[in-house]
């Protein structure tokens, strides 16, 4: 008998030894996938239905609109931007990048504890590799659990046979084993066709919560861990709140146990388990009482998934400092009249041509340029770097400084056949929805970007449309950037709009373009040029140069 147990303990201590080499080695090999992305955008396939979950949930009024986030192709700067470890923060980072901070205050505290996050490496990997734990799929649905109230899943008569049917299933077991009967008999067996039906029919509505529940308890370990060892964000809140999640964590065993044995149904353990859940309704049971804790504790839930979140979204955002060529903090200036950007880039276009400008609230700015010269990515760039100061606090420049603004875009707008909308009347809607909300009587200036405005009309409609437009976005002073091929606008706007222009040189009949901005109308006349390269008749060449000349100096200023 006594070898028997040395047998049994040393083949308990072997299996020990073998999941802890086998832990052992998978912290390595993720501390290893940690250090090789730090600093470098991921390719990972992201769900933005899933990730959106808690921007919906929130419901926040503020914050840009869809058609601005589509303007900015937010998706794909959220794509770029996206270094967090778990689905948490990636949902946290999302909704950050759609509602822009209003405070400076608030962004400069963010920052101190990027800054506190950055001086040891070493943690931070530790940190991520905690995240990691949330970073299964069923992660995403944590807010489901906290932004509205869980509702009973069943009737309340059929809430209480639920929580009744077990024990007397088991009674009446028990009287079958002492006496037999066949009233016991078919009153039993009546009550396992019965538990089964409910069991079966009911799986659906529990399904749902297979998702989330199970994560919370994840979640809670990791926000433990993180009090004991992170100083950033610790507070009582949080302490109380993860304490109050302990006790939901009990009520939630018995889910994550089921879970696990899901995992592999076709374990013979995996299907005793099943007959009994079925027999005794034990997993409705659970469930029942698992979301009565839920609401019962749903407000600690969410303080713990932000603390949570947060963290990992600050180390994300010091990873994306780490890997841009350079980049410079925002600098909020009380002054609502200037604004001014140093070697500004696009963060998505490789090899980006940076550009500097200063614009103030009262003159607008008005660019020019042939096709593919740079003007609609030189004011997205502005419009990005605009929101990426005032959500992850980082511009892709060496130097921003503005007021804290809104942000209001017309860039990319199609007609709609199901609304039987032309082209020009979404245009319109577009800019009515602009000149809505840049009134001189709200707190916050804007900055607007209109890419080709009004392009959808006739050209004396469209320059005089534009014109006064234009005027009245300058006249309530905000800053405004606007391309356009139409010159005639430089000279009706005068002294509102500072001209500026994209030019291009020719070379071998082509086009070549320096991305360079530059102040005052297009000096070359590179698009005759070509037409002269590529073999055009000389006489209605000659006849361009000379109508060239003749608008160029009308609308020279």
């Amino acid at each position: 008998m006594f070898y028997w147990v040395l047998i049994i303990a040393a083949l308990v201590g072997i299996l020990v030894l073998i999941a802890y080499l086998k832990n052992k080695q998978t912290r390595k090999r993720k501390i290893a996938e940690i250090k090789a992305r730090w600093g470098k955008p991921t390719d990972d396939k992201r769900d933005t239905n899933l990730i959106s979950i808690y921007l919906k949930a929130t419901n926040k009024l503020a914050g840009i609109t869809p058609s601005t986030a589509d303007d900015l192709d937010l998706k794909n700067v959220f794509d770029y931007i996206d270094r967090t470890n778990s689905k948490p923060g990636q949902q946290y980072l999302y909704n950050k990048l759609h509602n822009p901070e209003t405070s400076a205050t608030a962004l400069l505290e963010m920052d101190e504890k990027i800054e506190t996050l950055s001086k040891d490496r070493a943690m931070q990997e530790q940190i991520e590799l905690q995240l990691s734990k949330l970073n299964a799929t069923n992660a995403y649905y944590l807010p489901e659990l906290f932004v509205k109230e869980q509702l009973p899943l069943f009737s309340p008569l059929l809430t209480f046979y639920i929580q009744v049917s077990g024990i007397t299933v088991i009674t009446l077991a028990i009287l079958l084993t002492i006496m037999v009967s066949q009233v016991y008999f078919i009153a039993l067996l009546s009550l396992i066709i019965l538990n089964t039906i409910i069991h079966y029919k009911n799986k659906g509505k529990i399904a749902q919560y297979t998702h989330s529940l199970p994560q919370v308890v994840i979640l809670n370990k990791a926000g433990k861990w993180l009090f004991k060892n992170v100083a950033v964000n610790r507070n009582d809140t949080v302490k109380i709140s993860l304490n109050k999640i302990d006790k939901l964590k009990r009520s939630l065993l018995f889910v994550n146990f089921e879970v696990g044995v899901a995992v592999d149904p076709t374990d013979i353990f995996a299907s005793i388990f099943e007959l009994i859940k079925t027999v005794l309704l034990l997993e409705s049971m659970m469930f029942i009482n698992s979301l009565k804790q839920v609401n019962k504790y749903r407000a600690d839930i969410e303080v713990v998934y932000k603390y949570v979140a947060e963290i990992d979204m600050l180390i994300a955002i010091d990873s994306v400092r780490i890997g841009l060529p350079y980049y410079s903090k925002p600098t909020f200036i009380t002054d609502d009249n200037n604004l001014g950007v140093k070697e500004l880039y696009h963060p998505l276009v490789k090899n980006c041509v940076p550009n500097s400008m200063r614009s103030s609230a009262d003159k607008g700015i008005l660019i020019t340029g042939s096709n593919m010269s740079g003007k609609t990515t030189f004011i997205r760039a502005m419009a990005i770097n605009t929101l990426l100061a005032q959500t992850i606090f980082t511009c892709c420049a060496k130097l921003y400084e503005a007021p804290l603004l809104n942000i209001h875009t017309s860039i990319r707008v199609n007609d709609d056949i199901e609304e039987h909308k032309s082209y020009f009347q979404a245009e319109a809607l577009s800019v009515l929805d602009i000149v809505k909300q840049c009134g001189i009587e709200n707190p916050l200036r804007s900055l607007v970007i209109i890419d080709e405005i009004f392009r959808g009309t006739n050209t004396i409609e469209r320059i005089a449309a534009a014109k006064s437009v234009l005027s009245y976005l300058t006249a309530n002073r905000n800053f405004v950037f606007v391309s356009t091929h139409d010159l005639e606008l430089a000279e009706l706007l005068g002294e509102e709009y500072t001209i500026y222009s994209f030019e291009e040189l020719v070379a071998d009949k082509r086009l070549v373009f320096d991305y360079k901005i530059k102040e005052g109308l297009l000096k070359n006349k590179n698009g005759i040029a070509i037409l002269e390269g590529l073999g055009y008749p000389s006489s209605l060449i000659t006849d361009a140069y000379n109508v060239s000349d003749q608008l160029r100096q009308k609308y020279l200023l």
